[in-house]
């Protein structure tokens, strides 16, 4: 008799192709897909699996390689997550926000903090950065350097952090 893993992962590798599905260890599968079928993969676990609540979504930068991972979970204790790559020279990616309205911040979040593109995201939020970030830095990415304007803006607002520290030890 199977699992309910193992008949998880029978499901998924029967109807979708091209998919590499892993069980971690109890109660966690691992899996990639490509990314052409990835968003019906994910309408596929919410609807007819059961896999109704994002977690998480984690945005990698492997230098070569872009990848966000869908963390889901169904009610029954089990995590999915659902792994999707893109080369780093066209790292694009589509939406899951109609399946998982909540994705919205996570995907901006990896839009903005990785340089992704995220089809169907509103493009006019650069959550989770100020209004002010300069286009073009992502500051997750491995290759990111702190330009010069932002590093001397963060050495003053550190210089005057230490001078008001010591100020109030000398009154203190």
């Amino acid at each position: 008799m199977l699992s309910h893993e193992e008949q998880i992962v029978k499901t998924l590798t029967e109807r979708f192709e091209g998919l590499t599905v892993s069980i971690q260890r109890e109660k966690r599968i691992w899996l990639e897909s490509p990314r052409e079928g990835f968003i019906g993969l994910l309408d596929y676990l919410d609807k007819e699996l059961g896999f109704s609540s994002l977690c998480t979504i984690t945005g990698l930068d492997n230098g070569d390689v872009f990848q966000l991972i869908y963390h889901l979970s169904h009610n029954n204790g089990i995590v999915v997550n659902a792994r999707v790559s893109a080369p780093a020279e066209n790292p694009v990616f589509d939406t899951a926000t109609d399946i998982f309205k909540g994705a919205v911040l996570y995907e901006l979040e990896a839009r903005n903090l990785l340089g992704l593109t995220i089809i169907g995201l509103p493009e006019d939020i650069i959550y989770p950065l100020p209004d002010n970030w300069p286009a073009g830095q992502y500051p997750l990415r491995k290759s990111w350097v702190l330009p010069k304007k932002v590093d001397e803006a963060t050495d003053a607002a550190a210089a005057d952090a230490d001078a008001a520290a010591e100020e109030m030890s000398d009154h203190g």
